[in-house]
């Protein structure tokens, strides 16, 4: 019995260290697991909210502007107060296909992955559904492929909820526009001196492709090749009709 004791008691210890790893392992495993499941019904559970029309929503960068105490200037406009101009501007410059797709323009998603399989440079394929979600609820930088992963099934979930008015208007509310400048009517007001109203067809052309970078672009004073980009889409703009049917 003596000679046995050295023997079992280790294997009992090891054991039971072993229990202990696995009832850890499984703890932490429950915990991580519910967290992500609370995390993804977040943006779930905002949608819905965001549906009513007295909510106005923020994005995450004004959230940490506001965290980090340096302040932004947004001013709600509903969607019958901002200048058709602008809205057609903006789908021109953005995403044509806004009123056909359903939160991702596969076509456009499928020419970026293969040129990027290919080593090909490639351009963005991020649909306003996208990019709605993305200054909604996901972060900027970095990890920008895994974002785009989240980026898809939010973007598709976003589209059947909303309607394609609401959309746009969350939208043209809570994009950047330069820095401490969100929504469409503090850039008509910061940039312009005018409400989004009242915008003219060049002012609109300059402010939609301000957006792909708000911070370096600057509509009020655009180097050639903006003014260039604009008449392009101002152009686009005037003959925009099918592309703007959704919301005309």
């Amino acid at each position: 019995m003596g000679l046995s004791e050295p023997i079992i008691e280790p294997e009992t210890k090891r054991l039971g260290m072993a229990r202990r790893r696995r009832g850890g392992f499984r703890f932490w495993f429950r915990r991580v697991f519910w967290t992500l499941v609370v995390l993804g019904l977040i943006p779930v559970v905002l949608t819905l909210v965001y549906l009513l029309p007295f909510i106005h929503p923020v994005s995450t960068l004004m959230l940490k502007d506001l965290v980090t105490f340096q302040g932004y200037d947004r001013q709600w406009v509903e969607f019958e107060d901002v200048a058709p101009v602008l809205v057609r501007s903006v789908i021109m410059s953005e995403d044509g296909q806004f009123c056909s797709h359903h939160g991702v323009d596969w076509a456009e998603l499928k020419v970026v992955i293969d040129a990027a399989l290919e080593g090909d440079a490639t351009r963005g394929a991020s649909t306003i559904p996208m990019q709605t979600v993305k200054n909604l609820y996901l972060w900027h930088r970095p990890f920008g492929a895994a974002r785009k992963v989240l980026e898809v099934p939010l973007a598709i979930y976003f589209d059947v909820v909303m309607t394609k008015e609401r959309l746009i208007e969350i939208y043209l509310n809570i994009a950047e526009w330069g820095p401490g400048i969100y929504g469409i009517e503090a850039a008509a007001q910061h940039h312009f001196g005018r409400p989004a109203a009242k915008l003219s067809a060049r002012q609109a052309a300059l402010l939609a492709v301000t957006l792909p970078n708000p911070i370096e672009r600057d509509p009020a004073n655009p180097p050639a090749w903006m003014k260039r980009l604009a008449t392009v889409i101002e152009r686009r703009a005037a003959a925009a009709d099918t592309h703007v049917a959704c919301l005309e």
